[in-house]
């Protein structure tokens, strides 16, 4: 039984101290919010994630309720925060659904992706 007891120990102290190196970009904020509705129209929309992103393997598409792709402008990060994305609009929303569908690749290679709802109202 000792046999196993360190080694196993060492294992579980190990993959419980490695977490950081399996980290993920995980949306933690979105402005418009998900599920939120506006009263008019954002210029951008704002992604946070919880880890710094390769800027340009990552983005947002904007879609409308009919699935119709919307066009947008480039992502960029925010000055000095390498977590923050915005993707500036072209053009004003008309009220509406909207979906967001964004990726993202963390600067240690790992991509996640995801979508949300948003509203403009009227």
């Amino acid at each position: 039984m000792k046999r196993f007891l360190i080694p196993g120990l060492t294992l579980a102290t190990c993959l419980l101290t490695a977490t950081g190196a399996f980290a993920h970009a995980h949306l933690m904020t979105e402005t418009p919010a998900a599920n939120g509705m506006v009263a008019a129209s954002p210029t951008s929309l704002s992604l946070g994630f919880s880890e710094g992103l390769a800027i340009s393997l990552s983005g947002a598409a904007l879609k409308g309720a009919d699935g119709r792709a919307i066009p947008t402008g480039t992502p960029v990060l925010a000055p000095g925060d390498d977590k923050q994305m915005s993707v500036p609009l072209n053009a004003p929303l008309s009220a509406g659904k909207y979906t967001v569908e964004w990726h993202a690749l963390s600067k240690n290679g790992h991509a996640t992706h995801g979508s949300y709802p948003f509203t403009v109202g009227p």
